[in-house]
């Protein structure tokens, strides 16, 4: 008897391995993954530039870091006690304004080499939602709590995501020509915008992604994170406490169904030994100087060099 309607995910062409060079951006369901990624010992960067929820943000920031071009002061403004760049979450802001300068430029550094090096770029949008500043007439990454009244709110048209995500692909297969370019749009909903505004926001990321995909015969793909959310795990117990964000049980899940359609075999056979040294490692003897504990030790550092030898990346 089955109890779901799982979404029949195809097997991407260019599987994650563990020599692979994995860059995430996005939202904070990019984080997510990128968290999974991390625990499994993958060759992960995510998110030099904090949580970044629209499109046409995380297209700025590709293009700034592969252009070379760097932030100057008038990219950056003082705010309650605070420096701060509207293309950066708040936690890059800084209470010295040349400290602010320096990471946001390393953190351009940081991208640029990334996805110059790069066998998996993925790519989480949040929301078609974006607020432009009305001094400037450019659109944020971040507000920074500024006041509202600096702001006009305006849904992106699907034309514009479309146009975006081109020229993002654009610049990263010119970076990296081999590159797997991994889309998908987050499931958590945003719903201080609105229910019906959350769907509509949704349904333009979703439609962008799959008119600019069907169009050009490109090394990218489609993974369906919301949709799986949306259909296969239903249901509000699979929500945390604020019912806007998936919980542990669902990313885990969402997770599993990433693993086996986008990770090779080979791949997930390491996985577990991973993940069996790792709980080992976080072990708490009773009796740390018994024979048997010493025995224990002795026999899981010869499983991680082991490890290491086959795989010199991986760290504990």
């Amino acid at each position: 008897m089955q109890f779901t309607t799982p979404i029949p995910i195809p097997k991407g062409n260019n599987p994650i391995s563990y020599d692979s060079q994995i860059i995430s951006l996005g939202s904070c369901f990019a984080v997510n993954i990128a968290e999974k990624l991390n625990y499994f010992k993958f060759q992960n960067t995510c998110n030099p530039f904090g949580i970044l929820f629209h499109p046409l943000a995380i297209h700025e920031i590709i293009r700034k870091s592969l252009s070379d071009e760097k932030f100057i002061d008038s990219d950056i403004f003082y705010h309650n006690e605070m420096w701060h760049c509207f293309s950066a979450h708040s936690e890059l802001s800084n209470l010295r304004k040349e400290a602010l300068l320096q990471n946001l430029n390393e953190s351009l550094e940081i991208v640029r080499n990334k996805i110059t090096k790069a066998t998996h770029v993925i790519i989480t949008y949040g929301t078609a939602w974006v607020y432009r500043d009305t001094k400037t007439g450019n659109l944020v990454a971040n507000c920074h709590k500024l006041p509202q009244s600096q702001f006009t709110k305006e849904l992106l048209p699907v034309e514009t995501i479309q146009s975006g995500i081109a020229e993002t692909i654009t610049l990263i297969k010119k970076a990296s020509p081999m590159c797997a370019i991994i889309f998908t749009v987050s499931p958590v909903r945003h719903i201080k915008d609105g229910f019906i505004e959350n769907q509509r926001s949704k349904a333009h990321l979703i439609t962008a992604i799959h008119n600019v995909l069907d169009k050009h015969q490109i090394q990218a793909d489609y993974f369906p994170s919301y949709e799986i959310m949306m259909d296969e795990l239903r249901d509000y117990r699979f929500y945390s406490e604020d019912m806007l964000h998936p919980n542990a049980t669902a990313i885990q899940y969402i997770w599993n169904r990433f693993a086996e359609t986008r990770l090779s075999a080979a791949t997930q056979t390491v996985m577990a030994e991973v993940s069996h040294i790792r709980k080992a490692l976080q072990h708490k003897p009773f009796h740390p100087d018994s024979e048997s504990h010493k025995r224990f030790l002795k026999k899981l550092q010869s499983k991680i060099q082991q490890l290491r030898q086959r795989f010199p990346d991986i760290a504990f």
